[in-house]
This record gives C-alpha cells, structure tokens and sequence, in this order.
C-alpha cells in the first residue's frame, strides 16, 4: 500500500529529476503523469498508482511548496472532471493509454456534446444520429448546445443515437468525437454577459472510427451517468478554502466598505455566509466519500446547492455595492478559455450565475433525482417509458 511518506518520496525523486526552475512546464507535467503523481488513485500507467484517493492532497503541498508548474485545470474542467473518469471507467486500454495522459497535462481540452436544442432537461430524446457503415465507421449528423470551451477543445464526449427503434434510453452511444475533424462547426453563443463561453455544434456527416466509441453499442446511456455523476460534483463540489467562491468578494467588500453597511444586509450576509460554509464543508465529506467508490446522486444536491447559493450571493453583492453595483466593466464579446467568478465585477458574477440553475442539469431536474434516488421518493409518471424513440412525438 502507497502511504503519505512513500509519495513524499516519489515526489522529492521527481523534484529532483525534473527541477521546476529549471524544466519547461509541459515537460515536467509528462514527467509527474508518467511518475504516478498526477491523480494517485489511478493505476499504474495511467497518471497514479493505485493510492487512496485522499493522498492526492499530500502531493500536490509537496509540489506547490516547491513552485512546480500545475495542469491548469480550470482550462480543462470538462476533461480532467468528466471525460477522464469516464473513460477510465469505460474505456479499453488502448483508449486509456491514448487519452489520459494528453488531457491530463492540458495538451488536449475537452469539451461536451451532450446537450440539445430538444434535449437538454430531457437528455435521453436527443436526436443527434450515429449510424454504422459496413467498413465499421459512424457517420454522426445532428446539432448540439450550451457546448461550454468547444471553441478551444481538441476532443468531445458525444452521446448520439444509434437506434431509433428502442425506448429512449437503450438506443444511445457514447463516443470520443475529434473536434478538428471534418463537418464539425462550431459556432458562438453570445450569453448575458456579453461573452460566448457557450457554442452551438453542428455534425455535419462527421465520420468515427468504431475504436472511439466508449463502451457497447446501446449502452451510451449509463456511460452518461458516469459523466453526469462527475460532471455535478466537479461543479457542486469543488475544493475551496474558507470564503473561497462567490462569498468571498461580498466579505471581502462588507470589511473594506463600511459606509455601505446596514442591518439587514448584515444579517442576510451572515446567513449566507454560515450557508457557503455548510456547503463548503459537505462538499469536503463529498470528496471523501468518493474515496470508496464512484460518486452517485448526492452530487445533485451539491450542485443544487451551488446554484442556489452563487445566485443570492451575487444578488447580495449587488445590493451591497448599491449604484455602483450596476455597472459593468466590459460588454466586448469574448470567447475565453475559462470562467473565471471572481476575476471580474460584481454586475458579471450577478448575470453569469443566473447560468448556475441551467448548465450541468437544471435545477428542477436536479431536485426530482435527489426525490428519486437520494430520498427514496415515488419516481413520477413516465408515459414514454416502453415507447420506440421514433414514435415519441416531437
């Protein structure tokens, strides 16, 4: 077994192989994924070494410590949080040993062609088709949206009907869709806040090899799940330290302006600020949870949270600031390559998080999978259950 002192060692022999004042950065990222030390709890070969998951933080103190490059890993979210425990879960070997270590080092960004324009709340009647041709090729056709970073992803997730002849859920494939590839068109989505972080795709006779599918034909669907489980508590249950996220440019401006203070703001302040804390903290448990095995559907109620929380919170700062607090600095339109809540004014994290309730399930969806399946509670009425997608009206 891999304990604290024996990846203190491993780290302090790739310090030293690989000195960080000394070792450009993309070649010393190779060098940790090939040492093991990238997420430990993988196995061997693949970026770990089979290590408790918790052991990760003992890595990355020791590399921090000593000024070594990281990942980037806002830049890659997508990738790093969904697509790689998905394909580690799923994926053949050859896929694995393809995939992992490119995207873990941020040489390839991904992105996620899940939802679309009829199927987002409802994700199991997408429409996007993956049909096989006799040289074992899939020629995909459809649209997707809300697509955050396809602008700068090299790969995609893609989840694409294959059989329309089934109930909805048992027609879907997973597969690794190259974004560079022929009749992929990406296009902006300019959003309230004047940026296009967003996109819309369209796959336009897009050709896949057979070897980029992820799992069996027909089982897309629970591959999803793998990602959608990941891809909420990536958004819900990220690390932060105390009055990190959204709760800390409200305290930080409540200390610094006190001529903008009263006492119902104080008290609304207060009690948001004890609530992020919860969620800070339960979030903690989450990822300790995750140690012992896959996360499940206690990530929707983290990321329920997060929205929730992100929304009063900007609304709060909003009114704290009075009349400044609606202004804002810059409409140009950009396509960043990360979202970024606290770099920017007050009046962006007010309109960018009226997004929180929207991307990576809504929250309305969100709370009938904590009824359901955390809470135990009657599943609602599905009419569509035993029906062939194809006849599903639309």
């Amino acid at each position: 077994m891999t304990d604290a002192a024996e990846l203190k060692r491993r780290t302090a022999d790739l310090l030293a192989a690989h000195p960080p004042a000394t070792t450009a950065r993309l070649d010393f990222l190779k060098a940790r994924f090939d040492a093991g030390l990238a997420w430990v709890h993988y196995p061997e070969g693949l970026g770990g070494l089979g290590a408790p998951r918790s052991l990760q933080a003992v890595v990355d103190a020791e590399l921090e410590a000593a000024g070594a490059p990281d990942n980037d890993a806002r830049r890659n979210g997508i990738g790093l949080g969904m697509a790689a425990p998905t394909i580690l879960k799923y994926g053949t070997e050859e896929q694995k040993q393809r995939f992992l270590r490119p995207l873990w080092t941020g040489e390839e960004v991904w992105c996620q062609l899940f939802s679309e324009p009829g199927a987002g709340s409802d994700l199991a009647a997408l429409g996007t088709r993956a049909v096989r041709e006799s040289g074992g090729e899939w020629v995909v056709n459809g649209q997707k949206v809300w697509t955050s970073g396809a602008h700068n992803a090299r790969w995609a997730i893609l989840i694409a009907r294959t059989d329309p002849d089934v109930p909805k859920h048992a027609g879907i494939t997973y597969f690794l869709c190259d974004m560079t590839d022929p009749g992929v068109d990406v296009r902006p989505l300019r959003q309230i806040t004047g940026e296009a972080e967003f996109n819309e795709v369209f796959l336009t006779d897009v050709r896949i090899p057979d070897s980029h599918r992820l799992g069996a034909i027909g089982d897309g669907w629970r591959v999803a799940q793998t990602t959608l489980n990941n891809e909420r508590v990536a958004i819900g249950g990220m690390r932060l330290p105390r009055e990190g996220g959204m709760i800390g440019p409200v305290a930080k401006t409540w200390r610094e302006r006190p001529e903008l203070r009263t006492h119902d703001l104080h008290q609304r302040l207060l009690k948001l600020w004890v609530e992020s804390e919860v969620a800070r903290l339960t979030a903690e448990r989450l990822r300790q949870q995750l140690v012992a095995g896959q996360p499940g559907p206690e990530g929707a109620g983290m990321k329920l949270a997060f929205a929730r929380l992100n929304q009063e919170i900007s609304g709060l700062e909003v009114e704290l600031r009075g009349a400044e607090g609606l202004l804002y600095d810059d409409w140009t339109m950009r396509r960043p390559e990360l979202v970024d809540f606290t770099g920017r004014d007050a009046g962006y994290r007010y309109l960018r998080s009226k997004g929180n309730s929207i991307e990576g399930g809504t929250s309305e969806v969100l709370l009938n999978i904590v009824a359901e399946r955390v809470l135990g509670l009657p599943a609602e009425p599905r009419t569509d259950k035993d029906v062939a997608w194809k006849d599903l009206s639309r």
